[in-house]
């Protein structure tokens, strides 16, 4: 499915989000719950496209189950497509109703069909979409259609939806467009004249999943083979990355296969839409990417998420919105899987900690709760992906390295082309590790909160050397989590695993050499989702970051301050409230902060260069050229290009930085 979380900090939030998960909103999610009793089976959908008109036309056959007695039904379809009629099983046509609120079709059934009952309706609609129209999703563009390319994803609802994102369905589809273009869907796929000129292409999708996504482009793909994956990449403009990219997905692809099994499809069709469209979306065998998120070089976690959901959301998806933890922390997971293998265990620590960052953003409701969310917002994607990839990572900790991976296979095999809920995923994760995990998800998917530890302890002599007692305190009464304990001596260091219960947990470990002074610490590694100050720091600061993406300057302000009251020296809070003051032309206050942070703690690193480069915007804006250089010089001297820093600064020694101002 779609792609929840690829560490691309460029893009705005509305795009951001877009990433994060293709939801419906509550409004959407309570009105289906209440009208829609049905199970669909399959679709046999007949699509002809018209690139130079922007248009389609399609008859849609929906073949269902009742899953009570039903005698109305209701799916989601794109507003901007005018539907002609609805016909039932005897090709009668039936009354329908349009509900633009909620961009939805409702239809009277002459005959209720009875609890377990097979039935089938029939649309048939047409419309234009240019990608101007109005989206399911507000702001996210999902289908449009262009004379170089089209693009229609399952969240668009172009066709008729029941219970997206959860009920799975098998399609038929055959999409016909005129000579000189190619589609692509999911499935066997066959290819044949059409009537009147042109090409019908079929694809068959036999198994419950998400195939309801089609591309339609011109010219030839840049097939990339490696490791016997094979990628066509459709990329709009021939820029050279096409290898690179090709060669990453291959990587992924394979690596992949090597943690969750047999993929749902090997071979990939990769196909560029245009600006306003997610970073990434993945439907079987066929994935999206934005022109934004192509740049200039390959986003390896941006891949890795994508060719996941080859395994989550079309293999393996959420059995409702309340645990698409799963789904969406899986995704992430892959991601931090992905850079470990490509780039070394300290590379993934680094992303730990930024996730764990991400996932302690959002306190309220438990990941049980999440249908409580409202979509695309900044808490649903740090509590499915973010909180939902910590909890992978804690429970990794919890049952051993063996133990998560046999897991990790076991999943998709168990549950290939079905729905996984919470509880199903508790239970073979009990299977594979022989332990009873209650305690596990009671705190971290069916609580909220997270603990900040405090330690107690006091070191003894003893005939064979030393003891160390001590006592954990927190705050959370219901919690319980082994808990490591460190002690570095003047000999080898020791540990212990200590559970951790309630608001205070006592232990006792012995040493033989002799503790050194604040030698004792608790989880070294940083395993458990917990607060600390430096935690705290960064929390506040991605929560300002977040307000400020969405224009919400006055309370962006607020949460970097806190980020300040805690430690008054971070670097990266005065940086982001100089670039706030910089959005909002405060030159002066903008110009203090940079200051600050280059004067700061200086974490992480990049905000030396990056300070410098800003000051010396601000000094050109105000007309002093020489000390503008002066600042992109001392940017120069530190040698750090991260995002291309250094291209920067020798930029604007060529030329003065202009002031962007906003058009009428």
């Amino acid at each position: 499915m779609i792609s929840r979380g690829c560490g691309v900090k460029h893009i705005g939030l509305k795009t951001a989000l877009a990433l994060t998960g293709v939801l419906l909103s509550p409004a959407f999610s309570q009105t289906r719950v209440a009208q829609q009793r049905i199970d669909v089976q399959d679709y046999a959908i007949d699509l002809t496209v018209d690139p130079q008109a922007q248009t389609l036309k399609a008859v849609a056959k929906v073949n269902f189950t009742a899953v009570d007695s039903v005698s109305e039904v209701s799916f989601e379809l794109n507003n901007a497509l005018n539907l002609d009629k609805v016909t039932g099983d005897d090709g009668r046509q039936i009354s329908a109703s349009r509900l633009q609120q909620d961009m939805s079709v409702r239809v009277s059934l002459p005959q209720p069909v009875a609890r377990g009952k097979s039935g089938s309706l029939t649309f048939y609609y047409d419309g234009k979409l240019t990608g101007e129209e109005e989206s399911p999703v507000f702001g996210i563009r999902f289908a449009a259609i262009h004379p170089d390319v089209a693009y229609l994803m399952y969240p668009a609802r172009w066709f008729p939806v029941n219970d997206y994102t959860v009920d799975r369905f098998a399609m038929n589809l055959k999409v016909t467009v005129p000579d000189g273009y190619k589609a692509f869907g999911s499935g066997i796929d066959s290819t044949e004249p059409a009537q009147g000129g042109g090409a019908a292409y079929r694809w068959k999708f036999n198994e419950a999943s998400f195939p309801g996504s089609v591309a339609i482009v011109r010219g030839d793909p840049k097939t990339i083979s490696s490791g016997g994956v094979n990628t066509a990449l459709y990329f709009r403009k021939a820029s050279g990355i096409e290898l690179a990219w090709g060669d990453e997905f291959s990587k992924a692809m394979i690596y992949l296969t090597s943690v969750f099994g047999s993929p749902l499809k090997k071979n990939l069709t990769v196909v560029e839409t245009e600006a306003g469209t997610p970073n990434g979306y993945s439907a079987p065998g066929l994935i999206f990417l934005s022109p934004q998120a192509i740049g200039k070089e390959v986003n390896i976690r941006l891949v890795a998420n994508e060719v996941s959901r080859q395994w989550w959301g079309a293999l393996v998806s959420a059995s409702g919105r309340n645990h698409l933890w799963i789904e969406n922390g899986m995704a992430r997971y892959s991601e931090l899987l992905y850079v470990d293998h490509a780039n070394g265990s300290g590379a993934m620590q680094q992303q730990v900690h930024d996730t764990y960052v991400e996932a302690l953003t959002v306190d309220q409701p438990p990941l049980i709760q999440a249908a409580r969310l409202e979509d695309y917002s900044p808490e649903f994607w740090a509590a499915t992906a973010g909180k939902g990839a910590a909890v992978l990572n804690m429970l990794r900790g919890v049952v051993g390295d063996d133990n998560f991976f046999k897991l990790l296979k076991a999943l998709p095999d168990k549950y290939a082309y079905k729905s996984i809920g919470t509880d199903d995923f508790r239970k073979t994760a009990e299977e594979v590790s022989t332990q009873n995990l209650n305690f596990f998800f009671v705190n971290w998917i069916e609580s909220t909160g997270a603990p900040e530890f405090k330690l107690e302890y006091t070191v003894f002599r003893t005939q064979k050397g030393f003891r160390v007692v001590g006592k954990i305190t927190q705050d959370l009464d219901t919690f319980s989590m082994p808990v490591l304990v460190h002690v570095d001596t003047e000999g080898n260091p020791e540990e212990k695993e200590v559970q951790v219960v309630g608001t205070s947990s006592e232990f006792s470990l012995d040493t033989f050499g002799k503790p050194r002074p604040n030698g004792v610490s608790l989880d070294p590694k940083g395993h458990v989702l917990r607060f600390d100050n430096p935690t705290r720091v960064a929390v506040a600061i991605r929560r300002g970051e977040q307000f400020v993406e969405i224009g919400e300057f006055g309370e962006a302000l607020k949460e970097y301050q806190k980020a300040l009251d805690v430690q008054r020296n971070s670097s990266l809070a005065h940086y982001r409230i100089g670039e706030l003051y910089f959005l909002q032309a405060t030159w002066q206050s903008a110009a203090n902060e940079f200051r600050e942070a280059i004067n700061g703690d200086l974490e992480p690193k990049w905000t030396e260069v990056w300070s410098h480069i800003k000051l010396g915007w601000v000094l050109d804006v105000s007309g002093q050229r020489d000390r503008a250089v002066n600042e992109y010089k001392q940017a120069l001297r530190t040698n750090d290009n991260t995002s291309s820093a250094q291209e920067e600064a020798q930029k604007y020694i060529n030329a003065p930085y202009e002031r962007q101002r906003a058009s009428n």
